[in-house]
């Protein structure tokens, strides 16, 4: 039976542990919007396409416009997310370490955005929830490893497709020869899609975080019966946009000025590439980093140029992705520990 809005409600009400759960989960939404959704704008700020604050309030629309649309046709990514471990131990544990993960991960952004340094929450969200998981089995056997084998070639396909993409797109434009103010306008539909599609992708993949504290409140975690209602949808659009909305100047300028120099050539080819790559995994159900393609579309139109991208800042934000994976894994396992026995 589909879940209703009131039911929900009900479910919280009667269960602290779901409704921290939701809680959390709202808060790593809006730390998405805040710290995610820039990379889509990035280069219509840096080229002056759009000012700052037209542009956030841009992509906050198409952020809510992307979870509604593409999750009422095709939910796949969302329920890779929901089937990614299983939790053992009851469900006042199961909620429990489902807590710790949610906390894990908006410890790891919010230090990520301290430094300026455009993370994967999508990465962030796998492992905590899988470290978490683990707590509870004591073991890494609850994981279910043929979806994260998806997460795992969706992060190479997306790295490599990106930067390709963003390659192949300079290149084309070069033979296009379009004049400065056409780019600048191309940017505008650019910026939106790819908002559109960060929605598409990061929107779905907290649907499935939603979900599965409800079944884990009720003692199950089945899979047969996934259903994502209307209105969860709608919440986690609206929460996704506000964040958003609160900004995100310090990955704007880490991955549009320090990283590469844009001109609009350069800003229109990454939105053509991304938008691609994002495109085709959302429509394959693959669960990827908007962060990683984006800056990898980026660093492919950099290449292609013939520019040398900020290589200090390049390995930072390596460093940063590379870390993620056993870093919220380990962030997820001991926050779970410790809340269990807290």
């Amino acid at each position: 039976m589909p879940l209703s809005f009131l039911n929900f409600l009900k479910q919280m009400s009667q269960n602290p542990g779901l409704s921290c759960t939701v809680l959390l989960t709202l808060a790593v939404l809006l730390v998405n919007g805040w710290t995610d959704a820039p990379n889509a704008i990035a280069s219509a700020v840096v080229t002056k396409a759009l000012p700052f604050r037209s542009a956030v309030v841009l992509a906050a629309v198409f952020n809510f416009l992307g979870v509604l649309c593409v999750t009422s046709v095709n939910a796949s990514v969302a329920e890779t997310v929901y089937s990614i471990a299983s939790f053992g131990g009851g469900p006042k544990a199961a909620l429990t370490a489902l807590c710790a993960a949610m906390a894990a991960i908006v410890l790891w952004a919010g230090l990520a955005w301290f430094f300026g340094i455009p993370t994967s929450e999508s990465h962030a969200l796998v492992a905590g929830i899988s470290g978490a998981a683990a707590a509870l089995e004591g073991s890494l056997s609850c994981v279910r490893w043929d979806c994260w084998a998806k997460v795992l070639l969706g992060l190479i396909l997306s790295a490599a497709a990106g930067f390709g993409a963003g390659r192949w797109a300079f290149g084309f434009l070069n033979t296009v020869k379009l004049p400065p103010h056409t780019l600048r306008f191309a940017q505008l539909p650019g910026a939106a899609v790819t908002a559109f599609l960060h929605g598409a992708q990061d929107g779905q993949k907290f649907i499935g975080v939603f979900l599965l504290g409800a079944a884990l409140s009720q003692g199950r975690a089945d899979e047969g019966t996934f259903f994502v209602p209307l209105w969860l949808m709608a919440l986690c659009a609206l929460f996704m946009a506000l964040g958003t909305l609160m900004g995100g100047k310090k990955i704007i300028n880490t991955v549009g000025r320090e990283m590469v120099t844009l001109g609009p050539r350069e800003g229109l080819a990454a939105d053509l590439g991304s938008i691609a790559c994002l495109l085709g995994a959302t429509l394959l159900g693959l669960p990827v980093s908007t962060t990683h393609t984006r800056t990898c579309s980026l660093l492919g139109v950099g290449s292609a140029r013939g520019g040398r991208p900020n290589w200090m800042t390049v390995k930072r934000i390596t460093l940063a992705w590379l870390l993620t994976f056993p870093g919220c894994m380990a962030i997820g396992y001991w926050m779970a520990k410790w809340f269990l026995f807290a």
